[in-house]
């Protein structure tokens, strides 16, 4: 008995996609790299040097879109931490939380983003008040507690939104902190 199970067309199937999941692995190192370096830049307030790492980041990002469908966990890791490093930068920019459709990112990512870009807004109030810059201290303080207090109301599960309570956690303790640190 003969039995005809295509497993060539199943392996060249199979071969793409490895290939497709090797390229987006790639690119996940270095999209998250210019994503960190954008973040440091911020904090150095070399704005010029965080904006030619978030456009690298861009770039590298459209490539891997390509596999979206295919590695959507993936994909969802890197777009967080673009979110971020687009977050973190348009609050010390621009004084602004962009919204996820702004960022060309999943609801997903963009909620994960956010609660990361808190801790990131809780360095820069610290380096604020260490120049005697209560102000901005304050300000940076206040977006934390906007973002937390948008952000608080949203119960899903960890199948919907991976890590977000944790994060929400997390973010809650960096505002208490923070909060002691200003009073």
């Amino acid at each position: 008995m003969k039995v005809n199970l295509d497993l060539e067309l199943i392996e060249k199937k199979l071969k793409t996609l490895e290939e497709n999941y090797d390229r987006i692995h790639s690119g996940s190192r270095s999209t998250v790299r210019a994503c960190s370096n954008a973040i440091k830049a911020v904090h150095n307030r070399d704005t010029a040097a965080a904006k030619k790492y978030l456009k690298d980041a861009e770039q590298e990002l459209a490539t891997i879109r390509a596999f979206e469908t295919d590695f959507p966990d993936q994909l969802n890791h890197i777009l967080q931490e673009y979110a971020e490093a687009r977050i973190v930068l348009s609050a010390i920019e621009k004084k602004k939380i962009p919204s996820f459709t702004e960022l060309k990112v999943g609801e997903v990512s963009y909620l994960n983003g956010l609660l990361d870009a808190i801790g990131e807004l809780k360095r820069e109030m610290y380096e604020a008040l260490r120049k005697n810059n209560r102000k901005e201290a304050e300000e940076f303080f206040a977006m934390m507690e906007a973002i937390y207090d948008e952000l608080l109301p949203l119960r899903f599960s960890n199948a919907i939104l991976p890590d977000f309570r944790r994060k929400q956690d997390v973010a809650r303790i960096q505002i208490e902190q923070a909060r002691g640190e200003l009073l």
